[in-house]
């Protein structure tokens, strides 16, 4: 199918590019030191915070992701969408507070102080690799592909060098607070957008009624049988919900945003607000793929529906500013990856080898390694087209490699028992169980193992029990170092007191309740 363009729809997007660089600079002539560049100035109140961990979540594959499996798939998919919202408010009542405490900039810094320099080293070192090898390159090849269609004059090298280079620049000049502010624009562009899509095409097909008339009621359970194949709905409360929590409260790609925040309140409304924010997406972004099942019937490539509605339904002027959406979907995925691989690699290992370096030094690396590791991943990007099976293991590379990480922060919040000699002893063997399960997926070796989410969860679970023996035979930090990082009650009770002086509307805790029931409403409707 020709997709084509005219002459207001590009200079609405050429506008959007050049307004977010523009942005960049504006954000960049601002910065005086570390504090300033990698978290904003730690001055961000909680819409700019909401509104980015949005964007960052949301990239140009993930539109046509949820377009593609609201059209094939059903509305199963929606499971990765409400677990979020459980696990932000987890990570705002037990995770941030903390976070924030110890002024960390860095969230494997959070492990040096409960463990060791050990442990923070190899978190980071993961976090940095996934980062690089999977979500930025990843998003510039996926993200390369959909702008293909649109442009095809282009060749796929170009379009990739070009997103790179546009994201690089504003991310490069301006930091976080250019991450965040572009986030924030880009998400509104994003949800209008999708929004209108929606309309478009529940207009275009007359109701509801067209798309129950040749859809099985199944398609539109959220909650999938035990003996589904791909999310039995046991699965969603075990590998879904550590999936989740690695990439929502443990992975600085996303969780930086929250490190900037103004103080604790504007952090945790800004996790609550996100929350809210992820319940549009059944709405919004698999809606569409449904009604696209009566506008298309006989499509096969899911990965064109998206596209296909947005050139098909939108008239000239709304297309070009969805189209900047789906482009600004695409570089908030981007600038997120390449400030939180800059941030992790400065303060997690160059600040330790040269600890004198100024605050403005650091903040100097910071902008060469953006600019390096855009390089690398715009190397790497074009070379994942020619490894077909490493682009379809790279799906399952969270429940790979997240267990172990996930098991070193929970039981490390969790249990004062826990030791640095149980994390590294953990480490060594939740990591050999993902070299083991990535070598039988390439070698093509048949095991007979259960879906790979309750895989992921036996994984973490070996992994806390692994943590836990080995523990008993290391020495632990002292209770002041461990007041500092170890959650209990009397953290609760305490913020519990310092919550009665709000109104009840502003008790992110009430707020929580409120995203609960919507959640629960969601479920039982579909």
């Amino acid at each position: 199918m020709a997709f084509n363009l005219g002459t207001l729809d590009i200079s609405i997007i050429v506008v959007y590019l050049v307004a977010v660089i523009l942005l960049g600079f504006y954000f960049g002539s601002k910065h005086e030191d570390a504090e300033d560049y990698f978290l904003a100035g730690r001055n961000l109140t909680w819409p700019i915070i909401g509104f980015s961990l949005f964007a960052s979540n949301m990239s140009s594959n993930s539109l046509v992701g949820l377009a593609g499996a609201g059209y094939k798939d059903g509305f199963s998919v929606y499971s990765y969408e409400w677990m979020a919202v459980v696990i932000l408010i987890i990570f705002a009542v037990f995770f941030l507070p903390f976070y924030l405490k110890n002024r960390i900039f860095t969230i494997p810094e959070y492990l040096e102080k409960r463990y060791s320099y050990v442990v923070r080293a190899y978190t980071s070192f993961i976090a940095v690799t996934l980062n690089i090898l999977v979500d930025i390159a990843a998003t510039l090849y996926a993200g390369g592909l959909v702008i293909n269609l649109i442009f095809p004059g282009f060749e796929l090298w170009q379009i990739i060098v070009g997103l790179a280079i546009i994201a690089g620049i504003y991310t490069i000049t301006g930091g976080l607070s250019s991450v965040m502010y572009t986030d924030a624009v880009q998400a509104v562009i994003l949800i209008f957008g999708s929004t209108m899509i929606t309309i478009f095409a529940y207009n275009a097909i007359g109701g509801w009624d067209a798309v129950y008339a040749i859809t099985d009621a199944s398609h539109f359970d959220i909650m999938k049988p035990i003996d589904d194949e791909k999310m039995p709905y046991p699965s969603v409360f075990t590998g879904v919900l550590l999936i989740g929590f690695y990439f929502w409260g443990t992975n600085q790609y996303i969780t930086q945003r929250t490190l900037a925040a103004k103080d604790i309140r504007q952090g945790q409304w800004g996790a609550i607000f996100a929350g809210f924010l992820k319940l549009s997406i059944l709405f919004i972004m698999i809606f569409p793929g449904a009604f696209a099942r009566v506008l298309y019937p006989d499509m096969t490539d899911m990965d064109m529906v998206y596209p296909t509605m947005v050139f098909d339904l939108l008239p000239p002027g709304l297309l070009g500013i969805v189209l900047a959406g789906l482009i600004a979907a695409m570089m908030s995925s981007l600038d997120s990856g390449l400030n939180s691989v800059s941030t992790l690699i400065t303060m997690d290992f160059v600040q330790k080898v040269k600890p004198d370096m100024t605050s403005k030094q650091l903040m100097t690396t910071g902008r060469i390694i953006t600019l390096i590791v855009m390089v690398i991943a715009i190397l790497w990007a074009p070379q994942i087209g020619n490894f077909e099976k490493l682009w379809d293991y790279l799906q399952n590379t969270l429940a790979w490699f997240c267990p172990p990480i996930v098991a070193l922060f929970v039981m490390g919040l969790f249990s004062k028992k826990v030791n640095n000699m149980g994390a590294i002893a953990s480490i060594i063997v939740g990591f050999s169980i993902t070299v083991f399960l990535i070598g039988s997926k390439m070698t093509d070796v048949q095991l007979d193992l259960p879906n790979f989410l309750y895989v992921a969860t036996i994984h973490f679970l070996i992994c806390c029990v692994v943590l836990y023996v080995f523990s008993l035979f290391g020495e632990s930090k002292t209770d002041a170092e461990l007041a500092k990082v170890v959650w209990t009650r009397a953290e609760f009770e305490n913020e519990t007191v310092s919550l009665r002086d709000l109104a009840w509307y502003k008790n992110y805790r009430y707020q929580g309740i409120g995203l609960l029931i919507l959640v629960a409403l969601i479920l039982l409707m579909y």
